[in-house]
């Protein structure tokens, strides 16, 4: 069944990662170093990317590929509701009609800015921005169905994207003053009679040295002290902008590691940054994302320390990450899963699908456990294993068949747009990805975190669930073009030696199914999607 080499492959590709063998930076990338390369740094490749890449020395694809990034700006226009003046505060509003339709908006504008990161992770020529801003949203995990406000989410979002390859010391102070980070770490309300210990135990623990009892190294006390730090640091509720409050500081002497004094934030911040412990927690995090599942402790630290003292500069702990004997040793390739992010967005870059909304790929991954902006809790998402059950592989397996099922796809977006009561069980059964009334049925009774999608959903009413799915309709994928650049065709079974190549190009893992003799084009493809290995990076 497909199950079973999907459990095997959760838990024996982890094993498999802990043995690092040593394998030195190529001095010239092969194609399948090149994939390997753009994989992990972006999302999957297309072969005009790969081929950018190929013959290039290491050094040098590490370094054009952080320079690009760090240039990079966005592809398209902000969200419309971004220029418009910040809405009223929710405490003022009067009466539970005007509080349900501020509610509504925040929901509508929340799915808007869903939308517009997703078609520029699709489309962005410099994937390694777009993974490095969701990496920073996962690592600094907020939430807008607490925050409540997408203007605040979308000035984080911001925020993070300008930071994703800068300096780690001022993105830390930055996260610290942004409004979403206060209100969701219940900061905008500490004072001295009562500081709130939230961020001050969550920036120790999740943001800089990782949990006391792993070597962060830290007590309940500094934890205590530093809260009282950040008293006074708040939020101005009607324009949701930084407040400092003053009177709400606690200005008594204050000790935090060690050190004591009358100490603020900023201070408190950079206590934590002198500590060893911050950067070799950062790096290993980086590891995990880039590299392998289990860091190698030698290397991390190697790393850490020239991140610590490079002023905490992001671009050059990557740098000894991409150019690490570790991040090209061949049983390091496909020993991380992709999240639901990495699936449908690399899927549809390498394939080159066309499309004219993006938002069903926001709402397919929440299906499939990655809710955009609405992480579970302030952990984030634990990913890797995290991301494979019972569920989310089915619905894995049924994105990518209906992916390349093109007839079949656009037959039942149609039944879904008009909402006929035709539609039967043996259609829906036959289309893999299931109409957009039931996804809002799924995610009613889905993962932690994805209600906000149900609701927005709701909101958009019949018109807005068939313009949906009548985006479905749209997409549209190329075979016979897709085929050629490998010299294949739609009509013919792959010869032995282009089985070969496009396995290499589809799976970082060697093929766990046999796929049927006669198995022609697009079937073909389709087929190698539905392979475990596909699941991999």
């Amino acid at each position: 069944m497909f199950m079973s080499p999907c459990k095997t492959l959760a838990v024996g590709f982890l094993m498999l990662a802990a043995v690092c063998a040593q394998a030195e930076a190529p001095a010239r990338l092969s194609t399948l170093q090149a994939r390997h390369f753009l994989l992990r740094t972006g999302f999957a490749p297309d072969q005009a990317e790969v081929d950018a890449v190929t013959g290039l020395p290491a050094r040098k694809a590490v370094s054009d590929l952080l320079r690009k990034a760090q240039l990079a700006t966005p592809l398209h226009a902000a969200p419309d509701f971004t220029a418009q003046p910040p809405p009223v505060s929710y405490r003022s509003l009067n009466g539970k009609e005007e509080q349900q339709a501020w509610r509504q908006q925040q929901q509508r504008e929340g799915l808007e800015l869903k939308t517009w990161w997703m078609r520029e992770m699709i489309e962005s020529p410099t994937p390694l921005q777009e993974r490095m801003t969701l990496f920073w949203h996962n690592h600094f995990a907020t939430s807008q169905q607490k925050v409540n406000s997408s203007q605040a989410m979308w000035h984080q979002h911001l925020l993070l994207r300008a930071a994703a390859l800068g300096n780690f010391r001022s993105l830390l102070h930055a996260v610290a003053r942004d409004p979403a980070m206060l209100v969701y770490l219940d900061g905008a309300n500490s004072r001295k009679e009562a500081p709130n210990e939230n961020f001050a135990r969550e920036v120790m623990e999740l943001f800089t040295l990782g949990e006391a009892t792993q070597g962060g190294r830290y007590s309940e006390q500094d934890i205590k002290e530093a809260a009282r730090a950040f008293t006074g640091w708040s939020v101005e509720r009607d324009d949701f902008s930084f407040r400092f409050r003053p009177l709400f500081h606690d200005t008594g002497d204050k000790t935090v590691l060690g050190r004591s004094g009358n100490l603020d934030g900023d201070a408190a911040l950079d206590i934590l940054l002198e500590q060893p412990a911050a950067a070799r927690f950062i790096v290993s995090k980086l590891w995990k994302e880039f590299v392998s599942p289990v860091p190698d402790k030698a290397e991390v630290e190697r790393i850490a320390r020239h991140f610590q003292t490079s002023g905490y500069d992001i671009s050059a702990a990557l740098s000894d990450l991409l150019l690490s004997d570790a991040f090209w040793a061949e049983s390091n390739r496909g020993s991380l899963i992709k999240s639901p992010v990495d699936l449908v967005v690399g899927t549809l870059r390498q394939f080159e699908f066309s499309y004219s909304d993006a938002t069903p790929f926001v709402l397919k991954s929440a299906q499939l456990g990655q809710n955009l902006l609405v992480p579970p809790n302030v952990k984030g998402w634990p990913g890797q294993n995290d991301w494979i059950n019972a569920t989310t592989l089915l619905e894995r397996k049924r994105f990518t068949e209906q992916l390349f099922r093109p007839q079949e796809r656009q037959g039942e977006s149609k039944m879904a747009a008009l909402a006929t009561a035709s539609q039967t069980r043996a259609a829906d059964e036959a289309q893999p990805m299931r109409p957009m009334r039931q996804m809002q049925a799924e995610f009613a009774g889905g993962q932690s975190g994805q209600g906000s999608n149900q609701q927005a959903l709701r909101l958009l009413g019949q018109d807005g669930v068939a313009g949906i799915a009548q985006g479905l309709a749209r997409i549209s994928f190329n075979p016979d073009r897709w085929l050629a650049q490998y010299g294949g065709f739609t009509d013919r079974e792959p010869s032995g030696e282009l089985k070969a190549r496009l396995a290499q190009t589809l799976l970082a893992a060697t093929a766990t199914q046999i796929i049927a003799n006669g198995t022609v084009g697009v079937a073909y493809l389709r087929m190698l999607t539905l392979d475990p290995a596909y699941q991999l990076k």
